[in-house]
């Protein structure tokens, strides 16, 4: 296994630590004027998402951690699970709610995702970064309401609410930016 120094620490970076596959999501190599030098960082265990503050000495080392990304496609859920398939060996992987809830509020059946993988296992679904979406219900747009920044809750068909402009209309298919959660434009 590949190995990495504290100190040559950067964002994105994926590491073992305690166990733990960690990602680096923030990083400061520090040199004060007394003592030694050290590494600040903010780190996220990929498995769970929790984000803590560490401090490395920049010589401590750790393992690398591969994380191998597939692009699957999401087929369906039973109501407990989430069933996404490889589209060329046709195999599935079943996934709970946490590992994809941020994805599941701009994903619809038959759409491509992003799943990351450590040790073959699955932890993390990503939704594409733009989607385009029908609105199943919001209120009408009055005519005329087109210049102002003012915005009304509509909701997308996959139940998820999201703010957009007086203009857009129930049955309006709209694209999104899923990493902001934020409309932008009818389709």
């Amino acid at each position: 296994m590949a190995t990495i120094l504290a100190g040559d620490f950067r964002k994105g970076i994926t590491f073992e630590m305690d166990g733990k596959v960690m990602v680096i999501v923030d990083f400061l190599h520090v040199k004060p004027g007394k003592g030694a030098a050290f590494v600040r960082t903010k780190i996220r265990d990929v498995i769970n998402g929790g984000v803590i503050e560490k401090t490395f000495n920049p010589t401590e080392k750790f393992e690398l951690a591969h994380i191998e990304r597939k692009t699957l496609e999401y087929l369906y859920t039973d109501g407990e699970l989430y069933y996404f398939m490889d589209q060329e060996t046709y195999e599935q992987t079943a996934l709970n709610q946490e590992s994809c809830e941020d994805a599941l509020k701009f994903i619809k059946e038959n759409m491509t995702v992003d799943i990351e993988f450590y040790k073959g296992k699955a932890f993390s679904v990503t939704a594409p970064n733009f989607v385009e979406l029908l609105i199943t219900y919001c209120e009408p747009g009055a005519k005329g309401n087109t210049a102002t920044n003012a915005t009304k809750p509509a909701t997308l068909e996959t139940g998820y609410v999201i703010q957009v402009p007086l203009f857009v209309n129930e049955g309006d298919t709209i694209r999104i930016d899923t990493r902001t959660g934020t409309y932008m434009s009818r389709v």
